[in-house]
């Protein structure tokens, strides 16, 4: 810590700080249960997602056989881009999922198995459900940076900041207090010479 000036503009100054510091510890603190409710309510979000996944891969399971055909979905319909938007969660730029674009070749109807068309439905699903999951795992990661920034600043109010603004407050006080008891004293000693000089001089 830097050397103290035992000053009294240094405790205007210092006890400026510490009102500083203590209207804006509450702020950040809101601020970090927010970006913690929000946390929370993406990995909800996540949870329904997955259970979504999960469901339709079961659904599919039922009938899953008929793929023995050897037909690639996969040629047919593909992932061409997740669209986002820029949304604003508490207070923090990041991506808000849209939909998703995909490219599908045509294909013979004649030609190809009777489950084809709801196979590709299916694929898209489940290829859109994935693309959610990916938008809400990133905007996961940009809140919890945003949290650990904030947290660093909580722990640098509280722990740090206002404990050091409030001990050098008690130190220049108590600097100061001296002083002026000091300056007192000196100053009645002063007073007794001269009286005794005083008294020297009329005997």
């Amino acid at each position: 810590m830097a050397k103290i000036k035992l000053t009294k503009n240094e405790l205007k100054k210092q006890k400026e700080d510490l009102k500083r510091y203590r209207r804006y510890l509450p702020m950040l603190q809101l601020k970090k249960k927010q970006l913690q409710l929000e946390i929370i309510k993406i990995h909800q979000a996540i949870q329904n997602t997955s259970s979504e996944v999960t469901s339709l891969r079961n659904r599919v399971l039922k009938w899953v056989d008929v793929f023995a055909e050897r037909l690639s979905i996969e040629e047919l319909c593909k992932l061409e881009k997740i669209n986002t938007s820029s949304g604003n969660i508490a207070g923090i730029d990041m991506p808000v999922f849209l939909n998703v674009e995909f490219s599908q070749k045509p294909y013979d109807l004649l030609l190809t198995p009777l489950w084809i068309d709801k196979a590709i439905l299916v694929e898209k699903e489940m290829i859109t459900l994935k693309a959610k999951l990916l938008v809400y795992h990133k905007q996961v990661d940009i809140l919890r940076e945003e949290l650990r920034i904030v947290n660093q600043r909580v722990n640098l109010f509280e722990k740090v900041k206002i404990p050091e603004a409030g001990e050098t407050i008690r130190t220049i006080q108590i600097h100061l207090g001296e002083f002026q008891t000091a300056e007192v004293v000196r100053g009645k000693i002063a007073k007794a010479k001269l009286e005794r000089r005083k008294e020297a001089m009329s005997a």
